[in-house]
């Protein structure tokens, strides 16, 4: 069975086919329903002469139908027209699926004039009621209704099928739009939970840190982050001030608002001024339509300006301007932007420096430099290494289906003792080369990167000769106490020698006796007594 608009479309006229071309124009210019409704509706009021109309749709949740959407009728009216399945005209197309055409309303028990905007009682002249039902889905979701001035049966008939085209171009419409609707709340939900996500991410907890120095750096977020004051940070290249960045935005009260990003040594001149503040059409070779600038998308947020010491000196006097009057102009517009925007800047150069050398604007320096958070560098902060270390491997163990995890002392002592001149981004790169080149638990050297490597073998290399050099000190200092040693045995050897004769000589004198030896020789006896024993001698007593 051939479907109503194959049906009918052949036997309409000219006119009726220009109308179909028009409905068919506005459906495919727009997805807002209620828009597209009032442009149909106000096409059959100049085009057939309809007086008012009504797109009412069934309301699952409630089961009651309700107006989405209506012309010729007030607010008042429309808040009225609320029906229950079944009941009076409406109701009952809606239920049935059928369509009804009232020949004249005010003969018709069922037209229950709910909205109260025809005037029954003044009527004059018969007016005819349309209710054709729409369907969604081979399901019956709602109801088209007009009025027209009753003109023949012939033509009632032939409005009817004609409405009957229109309501299967609005079931389309109806069922497009519910599917970008439910499309819309899915990335309404997802974004959601994204930036429920992204807020627990930079809660000050989250970020890794238990150095002195960042502890330092957390106390200072902490106390900014709900003011409006602009901050600069500055550290080296790879210290995470993107992610202070962060930490600062989505913990202050501007957390719901854009957070822009801004690599200000990324472009010069006129494209890094319209990426800033944006251009109009014409304003420069390659400017074909209008753009918004990033200060314009952050409205309300916070904009990051990073590498903020490579600005050129004719951007520096537009940002100041809009640090100091929240305005600026798009570039080749006259036509002043005023904005509600927070500044976080950052630089890894030393910006009173510049100041110094006249390559950064002073005054715009202290505009910038109202709140100074400094950034240690990894070497400065090597507490935090072991934690950094397994959160990166977590982190693309996962990412890349891994489970590089063993990390044996020898290789964290490397890990600890390397300078890391690139810093956490450097450390970051090196855990995801390692998980990404490894094969199992276990963390060997080899899947770190060339500079790491080069930096342990130095380090062996210096450890051994500090070990020949220990060894070598160690044997001579014991050469030396066995020289000493030996001395002293030489020594006491010639002294026991020298006694030894003495004594034979002075017990030869005096006879063998002892006591006279003792005498002879200026000694107390006892004395003698323990050296003639000692020594072996043989005297008489």
């Amino acid at each position: 069975m051939p479907s109503p608009i194959h049906a009918a479309v052949p036997g309409k006229n000219d006119h009726e086919m220009a109308i179909l071309t028009e409905i068919g124009q506005v459906l495919s210019s727009t997805l807002e329903l209620r828009e597209e409704f009032a442009k149909i509706m106000q096409i059959l009021i100049d085009k057939l002469h309809m007086h008012r109309g009504s797109l009412v749709l069934l309301d699952d949740s409630s089961g009651r139908l309700r107006i989405e959407a209506a012309v010729g009728f007030t607010p008042e009216e429309i808040e009225r027209g609320v029906y229950a399945l079944g009941e009076g005209i409406t109701g009952n197309v809606v239920a049935t699926g059928r369509p009804r055409v009232i020949p004249d309303i005010r003969k018709e028990p069922d037209f229950l004039n709910r909205t109260y905007a025809r005037k029954l009682e003044h009527l004059n002249t018969q007016v005819s009621f349309f209710c054709i039902p729409i369907k969604v889905a081979g399901r019956t979701a709602g109801a088209l209704s007009c009025d027209k001035e009753f003109v023949s049966d012939e033509q009632l008939h032939a409005d009817e099928v004609f409405l009957g085209i229109i309501t299967a171009f609005l079931g389309q419409a109806i069922q497009i739009n519910r599917m970008v609707m439910r499309q819309k709340e899915e990335l309404l939900e997802e974004n959601r939970q994204l930036r429920d996500q992204v807020r627990d991410r930079y809660r000050f907890e989250n970020i890794i840190g238990d150095s002195p120095a960042m502890h330092e750096v957390f106390a200072t977020v902490g106390q900014v982050a709900n003011s409006r004051a602009t901050v600069l940070l500055s550290g080296e290249t790879g210290t995470g001030k993107e992610m202070i960045a962060k930490a600062i935005h989505y913990n202050s009260p501007r957390k719901d608002k854009p957070f822009v990003r801004v690599n200000c040594g990324a472009l010069t001149g006129t494209l890094l001024e319209s990426e800033i503040f944006g251009h109009v059409k014409g304003s420069f070779t390659g400017a074909i339509r209008d753009k918004i600038g990033r200060f314009e998308a952050a409205d309300g947020g916070t904009i990051f300006l990073d590498e903020i010491g490579t600005l050129e000196p004719q951007l520096q006097v537009k940002l100041l301007r809009v640090l100091q009057e929240r305005e600026f102009e798009r570039v080749g517009d006259t036509q002043t932007v005023k904005v509600d925007v927070r500044v976080i800047a950052a630089t890894n150069v030393d910006l009173q420096e510049e100041v110094a050398r006249g390559t950064f604007r002073e005054d715009l320096f202290y505009r910038l430099n109202v709140v100074n958070i400094y950034l240690p560098p990894l070497r400065n902060r090597r507490e935090d290494i072991p934690r950094l270390i397994d959160f990166f491997l977590d982190k693309y163990n996962a990412v890349n289906d891994r489970a590089l995890k063993r990390i044996s002392r020898e290789m964290l002592s490397i890990l600890l003792r390397y300078p890391w001149p690139g810093n956490v981004r450097e450390l970051e790169n090196a855990m995801e080369r390692a998980v990404v080149l490894s094969s199992g638990e276990d963390f060997t050297e080899d899947l770190l990167p060339l500079s790491v490597r080069m930096f342990a073998a130095q380090r062996r290399s210096t450890q051994a000769s500090e070990s020949i050099d220990t060894i070598t000190k160690r044997l001579a200092d014991q050469a030396m106490a066995d020289f000493e040693m030996r001395e002293g045995e030489i020594y006491q050897l010639l002294i026991n020698q020298v006694e030894h004769a003495l004594i034979d000589r002075a017990l030869a004198k005096c006879g063998g006796v002892k006591t006279r030896a003792a005498d002879f020789l200026g000694i107390n006896r006892n004395t003698l007594n323990k050296k003639v024993k000692d020594l072996g001698i043989e005297a008489v007593e």
